[in-house]
């Protein structure tokens, strides 16, 4: 096998986040629910003739050297080497992309996440989810969990993860047109850090009885980023009209959960034409798993 094309690296959304204290180090201590959607970046891996890891194409304001797909393929194949004492071939990688920076929909995370999983499969390195897990945790948190490749009930740093079942729904996501720096977020003197702890048992249990996650928890991180950036407080009122609109992750991205379709369909008829509003589905796991 000499290429994989094709190969979907998909949004999440934070159904809830909440930060419930800080370790020595800095790190904050969080509980989430990852959910997978079916919006997606798609990359393409080709072997070459020598070692080199290239990223064919420009992503503006991502130099590839910095590149979190760059990366996560230089870990591997260091890991691949000391595993056999061979250097696996290198790899031209393409990246069509259409998930914006700075959203809170882990595109870089989840591109990062797909190049683990394809390279493994490309250089048959034989790595188990666990062991690409854990090689992926030092390029963030969100990188273990779309290997984990399916909802998950996340603690920690977000690297502690358990299968929870989330509604089957849609979603309808409202980019509005500003980047929110993760670090800006969680270092502001305005994020609360003590949020009560909840029980993934609380999590399904609210899910069950209602079938939706209305009223079930919030994002810690949505105050901050609306104070700090008017255009997501902006987002999260004229959503928040239409229902239990939240920002995902450390935004800016906002979304809300709809039960069919055609009610996601009807919102985004009336989004204002100033931001960037589209529906996904959400997944019950990763898509690259059944191509893999």
């Amino acid at each position: 096998m000499k290429s994989l094309l094709n190969c979907p690296a998909p949004a999440k959304l934070n159904l809830f986040l909440h930060v419930n204290g800080r370790r020595a180090d800095g790190y904050h201590l969080l509980q989430t629910v990852f959910q997978i959607i079916d919006r997606s970046d798609t990359l393409h891996f080709t072997l070459r003739d020598d070692q080199e890891l290239h990223r064919t194409n420009e992503i503006e304001g991502v130099p590839a050297e910095q590149d979190l797909v760059i990366r996560a393929a230089r870990l591997l194949q260091a890991e691949v080497q000391r595993r056999s004492g061979a250097l696996p071939p290198g790899v031209n990688i393409t990246i069509d992309k259409i998930l914006p920076m700075g959203g809170g929909l882990g595109g870089g995370s989840s591109d990062a996440a797909t190049t683990f999983m394809a390279l493994n499969k490309l250089w048959k390195a034989g790595l188990t989810r666990q062991e690409l897990m854990a090689l992926a945790l030092p390029l963030g948190a969100d990188v273990p969990f779309f290997i984990f490749g399916e909802t998950g009930f996340a603690e920690g740093v977000g690297e502690d993860l358990q299968p929870v079942a989330a509604p089957d729904c849609w979603y309808v996501v409202i980019e509005p047109g500003v980047q929110c720096p993760t670090a800006q977020i969680f270092t502001s003197e305005h994020l609360t850090r003590d949020s009560a702890p909840v029980k993934m048992s609380d999590f399904s249990s609210h899910y069950a009885n209602r079938n939706d996650l209305r009223q079930f928890g919030k994002n810690d991180l949505q105050q901050v980023a609306c104070r700090l950036f008017p255009q997501v407080a902006d987002a999260v009122e004229w959503l928040g009209a239409y229902g239990d609109a939240r920002m995902t992750g450390s935004g800016a991205c906002v979304f809300l959960a709809v039960h069919s379709e055609e009610q996601a369909d009807a919102v985004l008829a009336k989004v204002p034409a100033a931001w960037t509003g589209w529906k996904a589905k959400a997944l019950k796991q990763h898509p690259i798993i059944a191509k893999l």
